[in-house]
């Protein structure tokens, strides 16, 4: 298990360390079904085994492109979703976080019982989803959520009295006079004020509900606010105005943000450390500063090359991104990045699903492909209608016409009539590695260069 962790020292006191939510090789899919019955036939890995920490007071900005499974983490850590694997543990120390660690370090099965009784304990007592009753309305109150769309997420029947007054009710915090007042209080916070309680969302302008949304949030003094997108939906002017607010309440209230977003430009305003995302998984991690001054990751590159305002001397960087992003159903093996990556190697994880998206691609060859019979990943048999497009095939795969690294990951092709046997050199899932103090990529790649040592 990889863990994105910060810069504290092994020095720092126990309170210092303590971390506020702590994810665990978090994992959330989805099934796909299929037929009458609905049977289940895959799996959709919208989170795919992500760790990282949040300490109190800071912001830890989550990026990456549309369905990279930024959203879903963030249900997940807000307790809206259960996670099929791993957990989120709140308010746990560091001494529980490093024994945690340890224990889940060991295969299961392999584990003495002390230790299974052990992580029981630490998950009864601060993970997510095995809370019950007082402990989980602990977690509820203080961990909000400010969600993309503040429209959907408004209630269009209620006043916004009704609103940002129902978590103070449902907690019993005031009622009456007191409860209206509180409300005020809370509109004012965010730039409102008492003459806005008794009107209904579609009154306000989208600037204004994502305020009233933010309100509701702080309702109860919450210590982490998950932010999904908060801004995206916002003229560029509002936008500045809603993060200046949010900037400001984490000054004055002390909170800690789970910012989830595309934009770059908002995050290196915001986040104090930066987790790229890549298809489920975690790309990059890092100080915000350290992050966009030297990213170690050919994703974190194409990211930053998209924003020409944040490249290096006001230039737009080489290396830019192509293509689509493959189907979570079937993630790339080893690298994720690698069907995607302008400097992929041979050792990236090129596989027999490479094969089979090159000839969609060329359907002149791809029309007479009849069958793909699988040995694993990376061993195939592919069936042709003709012998002339096997022929193509193997020509293709020691041609310039795929990629150089594609080539060269090839350890055997041979042609039997209308048959292509293949066979791709196997590697391994590409894990977080330690760049620099507080800074982790998931690349073969040394700093870009050269091949690091995945062994």
């Amino acid at each position: 298990m990889s863990t994105v962790t910060d810069t504290e020292s092994r020095e720092e006191t126990p309170a210092e360390t303590d971390y506020l939510i702590s994810v665990t090789d978090l994992a959330k899919h989805f099934p796909i079904k299929d037929g009458a019955i609905q049977r289940v036939v895959g799996q959709v890995r919208a989170v795919d085994g992500v760790s990282f920490n949040v300490k109190r007071g800071e912001t830890v900005g989550v990026v990456g492109e549309s369905g990279c499974g930024k959203t879903t983490l963030g249900r997940c850590v807000s307790g809206l979703m259960e996670p099929t694997a791993g957990g989120v543990y709140f308010d746990i120390s560091y001494q529980d976080l490093t024994r945690l660690e340890s224990i889940l370090a060991i295969p299961d099965g392999e584990r003495p019982e002390a230790m299974d009784a052990d992580l029981e304990e630490i998950a009864m007592g601060h993970r997510v989803d095995r809370m019950k009753g007082e402990a989980w309305r602990r977690y509820r109150r203080n961990c909000q959520i400010v969600f993309q769309d503040s429209f959907a997420s408004l209630n269009p029947r209620q006043l916004v009295n009704s609103i940002v007054g129902r978590p103070l009710r449902v907690y019993k915090e005031a009622s009456g006079n007191e409860l209206t007042e509180q409300v005020v209080s809370l509109l004012e916070q965010v730039g409102l004020g008492r003459e806005h309680l008794y009107r209904y969302p579609h009154q306000f302008s989208g600037g204004q509900r994502q305020r009233i949304s933010v309100a509701r949030a702080l309702a109860l003094d919450p210590e982490l606010v998950v932010l999904d997108e908060p801004t995206s939906a916002l003229d560029v002017s509002v936008q500045a105005q809603i993060l200046n607010l949010l900037h400001e309440l984490q000054r004055d209230r002390g909170l800690a943000y789970l910012f989830i977003t595309h934009d770059l430009q908002v995050v290196r305003h915001m986040a104090d450390r930066v987790v790229v995302m890549y298809l489920g998984k975690v790309a990059e991690a890092g100080e915000t500063s350290d992050l966009f001054d030297n990213p170690r990751h050919p994703y974190t590159e194409a990211l930053l090359a998209a924003s020409p305002d944040l490249a290096k001397g006001g230039e737009a960087m080489p290396r830019t991104l192509e293509g689509s992003v493959p189907d979570p159903a079937r993630p790339p093996q080893g690298c994720r990045f690698h069907t995607r990556c302008p400097v992929a190697t041979p050792i990236c994880g090129w596989e027999i699903d490479d094969v089979v998206l090159w000839l969609e691609d060329h359907p002149g060859v791809f029309e007479a492909l009849s069958g793909v019979s699988r040995q694993d990943a990376f061993e195939a048999e592919l069936s042709f209608e003709e012998e002339e497009a096997a022929g193509k095939l193997r020509e293709a795969l020691q041609s310039e016409a795929v990629p150089r690294a594609m080539r060269e990951a090839v350890e055997s092709i041979s042609v039997e009539e209308t048959t292509v046997k293949i066979k791709f050199h196997p590697v391994d899932g590409v894990e977080l590695t330690e760049r620099a103090q507080g800074h982790v990529a998931a690349c073969v790649l040394d700093d870009l260069g050269g091949v690091t040592d995945v062994s």
